[in-house]
């Protein structure tokens, strides 16, 4: 499992961490899987796109999975 640091943020938009993690090529492409239920944090299904991950939550998008650091 990977791990993706805040680097002192205090969170990352949902849409962003697909896209700077490389699981999307762009924002919209995220925006949109992010709106068909493809992506779950904490297991639960998540369709806001603007989502707010802070450290400790753990998102899984097509068999991949990253928890979130400080």
């Amino acid at each position: 499992m990977q791990t993706f640091s805040l680097n002192g943020r205090p969170h990352v938009t949902l849409d962003n961490l697909l896209k700077f993690e490389g699981w999307c090529e762009s924002g919209g492409i995220a925006k949109q899987l992010i709106a068909e239920g493809m992506v779950t944090v904490n297991g639960q299904i998540e369709t806001r796109k603007r989502c707010k991950i802070v450290a400790g939550q753990r998102v899984e998008f097509q068999g991949q999975q990253i928890t979130i650091e400080e």
